[in-house]
């Protein structure tokens, strides 16, 4: 199974966000999944890939033009794109599934756009599980909530979304799909 991550590129994150990275990073290389992420060699991006690999998992990286010289050689497969809407597109179509870890505004457009891809295309068979500790998603899980409830929009997209705070709730959710 591809699962595709978004998260941070950032360093000097907490490191409650790193421990969250490395069990799922070791759980998709000790199941035996394949990692889709932004292949990028900083932040939660090269923890969780450092974490497969050293679990004996298999790496992709998708990386536009623009960033290949933060390419991570961790990766086992370098896909470069034109640029970050190429980039989307291919993780999407790579992955079964997907995880949003902690991240910034390109985390959250991320996982946006996937959510809104499936829901345009009505393929519900995928999941985002959406890790949130410290709440730092509450307000954005909760717009979503309110716009596929409003008349904007109909609530199916609710049904490929999970949320979790802790590394147990989003491995037992991931164990779920295996």
């Amino acid at each position: 199974m591809n699962i595709a991550v978004y998260c941070s590129s950032r360093s000097a994150l907490p490191e409650h966000y790193k421990q969250l990275a490395i069990a799922l990073g070791t759980w998709l290389g000790e199941q035996g999944h394949t990692l889709v992420y932004g292949g990028s060699n900083a932040g939660l991006m090269h923890i969780t890939a450092q974490a497969v690999k050293q679990a004996g998992g298999h790496i992709v990286g998708v990386i536009p033009e623009f960033f290949r010289h933060l390419a991570d050689p961790l990766v086992d497969e370098l896909i470069v794109t034109t640029d970050m809407i190429d980039r989307k597109q291919r993780m999407i179509a790579l992955a079964h599934h997907f995880v949003v870890l902690p991240g910034g505004l390109g985390t959250i457009e991320e996982w946006l756009t996937t959510l809104s891809h499936f829901t345009a295309t009505h393929d519900y068979g995928h999941r985002i599980v959406v890790t949130n500790p410290d709440g730092i998603y509450d307000h954005m899980s909760q717009q979503i909530l309110a716009t596929c409830q409003s008349p904007m929009a109909h609530g199916r997209p609710l049904d490929i979304v999970r949320y979790v705070t802790t590394a147990e709730q989003l491995l037992a959710e991931l164990q779920e799909l295996s």
